[in-house]
C-alpha cells in the first residue's frame, strides 16, 4: 500500500513546490498529473515555468477530468504520482457537468481507490474557505464543492500539509 499525502493552501503559497520536493525523494521516474490545461497566455507561462522546473525526471499527464483512471492505469510505473491541482479537477467536472453531488461522488470514487494503490501519491489543492464569501451562486457553489472535496481526500490521506508562505505544516 502507497503513501497518499495530501498538500492544500492559498494561491502562490508554495504548496506545488512542496509537494514536488516530497515527491522526488522517493527517485525516479516521476508521473505529473496536470488537470489544468494550456488556457490564456499566463496560465501558459505558468505551465512552462512549473515544467522547467520539474525537469526531465517527470513525465506529464495532462487529465482534466478522468483522475482515477489516470491513477490506476499507471500505477505501479513510476516512483511516485504527483497530481496537481484537486482544485482545477473539481473545477472542470462541475462545468461539464453542473451537478455538486455528481463530482463529490467522483471525489469519494477516487478518495476510495487510495488503499489500492502501490504508488505513492501526492495531491495538491487550493484552500478557497479562507477568503471572502464569493458574491455568486456558482462561485459559491464551488466554494463549498472544494471544501468537502478537500475534507474527504485530506481525511482518506495518510498525511495532510497546509503550506503557509512556503512553509509546510503537518495537519495529520
Amino acid at each position: 500500500m502507497a503513501r497518499v499525502t495530501f498538500i492544500t493552501g492559498g494561491a502562490r503559497s508554495g504548496k506545488s513546490r512542496i509537494a514536488e520536493e516530497q515527491a522526488v525523494l522517493h527517485g525516479e521516474p516521476l508521473l505529473y498529473v496536470a488537470t489544468g490545461s494550456g488556457g490564456d497566455g499566463e496560465m501558459g507561462e505558468r505551465i512552462r515555468r512549473h515544467r522547467q522546473r520539474r525537469g526531465a525526471a517527470w513525465q506529464t499527464i495532462e487529465e482534466p477530468v478522468a483522475l482515477a483512471e489516470v491513477l490506476l492505469g499507471h500505477d505501479g510505473y513510476f516512483r511516485a504520482t504527483l497530481v496537481d491541482c484537486v482544485t482545477l479537477w473539481l473545477t472542470n467536472m462541475l462545468l461539464a457537468t453542473d451537478d455538486r453531488e455528481g463530482v463529490l461522488a467522483e471525489v469519494r470514487r477516487t478518495a476510495g481507490l487510495f488503499a489500492g494503490l502501490q504508488t505513492p501519491l501526492y495531491l495538491v489543492s487550493n484552500e478557497v474557505g479562507m477568503g471572502i464569501v464569493p458574491d455568486t451562486p456558482l462561485g459559491r457553489t464551488f466554494r463549498d464543492l472544494a471544501g468537502e472535496a478537500n475534507e474527504i481526500l485530506a481525511q482518506a490521506a495518510d498525511e495532510a500539509y497546509v503550506v503557509f508562505s512556503g512553509l509546510p505544516l503537518k495537519l495529520k
